[in-house]
């Protein structure tokens, strides 16, 4: 009979240390950050990398970041992504969301700016200025012009609108070489795979093998906006991570990889 009491003991003295180690790791996993994940445009990819450790530091959050074509985001979000943040590389999908009310309304910001560029390999690189029918067929030769998917992406539709509004589009159409996203357009370029590309002015200062031979002007395009909102799988985190990005410590950052900033 003792012997039995004793082990009854024994039993009961390690379940009820279970419990409590089991309490404490459950209290510990709520006590942890939560990761937040953000959609955000190829693009951003370089300035968002850079701000990751302070926006971390300044919200208490964790952030974790896809980046893409904005088209691709906007797509993946209404699919049901668990993204808490979508930062666009236009307003068409942004509205594409909003339309779908897939974004929180009250949360949406126009955040950024840029200019759009023709860039070639840094190695040998000539100006060219961008006027209206600049000879830019004749530029390319054989090769072929590097710009993102002009269907979808915004970088290749703003290109494409760059260039059609200047009298272009007709003589490179058949010498593109369409990228999933303005970044991959970039590489084109910057591995001498093409002589020639479209991207952001943040992009081609982000990569040494590329160099701005012309800018496009502003009244070739659409406005590029970059705008931002909390998702409806968001909540207070990614609201805090928003805010943060419109700070001036944020934009300072943003400004310096060539975005433009109010």
């Amino acid at each position: 009979m003792r012997r039995r009491r004793f082990a009854i003991g024994v039993i009961a003295l390690l379940l009820a240390s279970h419990v409590r180690m089991t309490g404490a790791g459950v209290a510990g996993a709520a006590g942890r950050q939560r990761d937040l994940l953000i959609f955000a445009a190829s693009s951003l990819q370089t300035a968002l990398d850079e701000l990751a450790p302070a926006i971390e530091h300044a919200t208490s959050v964790r952030v974790r970041v896809s980046y893409a074509a904005s088209s691709a985001l906007a797509r993946q979000i209404e699919s049901g992504a668990p993204a808490g943040l979508f930062l666009s590389a236009d307003l068409d999908w942004m509205n594409y969301l909003g339309d779908r009310h897939l974004i929180k309304s009250g949360t949406r910001v126009n955040l950024l700016g840029n200019t759009l560029v023709l860039i070639a390999p840094a190695s040998h690189a000539e100006p060219l200025a961008i006027v209206p029918g600049f000879p830019l067929a004749r530029a390319l030769g054989t090769g072929r012009l590097a710009i993102a998917e002009p269907a979808a992406v915004p970088a290749g539709k703003y290109a494409r609108a760059a260039l059609t509004s200047l009298g272009v589009w007709d003589s490179v159409a058949a010498k593109l070489a369409p990228a999933e996203n303005v970044r991959a357009a970039l590489l084109f370029v910057s591995r001498g795979e093409a002589p020639f590309g479209i991207v952001y002015r943040s992009d081609a200062l982000a990569d040494r093998g590329v160099a701005i031979v012309g800018t496009f002007p502003a009244t070739s395009h659409p406005p590029i906006v970059y705008p931002a909102a909390v998702t409806t799988a968001g909540g207070a985190d990614a609201a805090r991570v928003l805010e943060f990005l419109q700070t001036a410590a944020a934009k300072a950052v943003f400004a310096r990889q060539g975005f433009l900033v109010d």
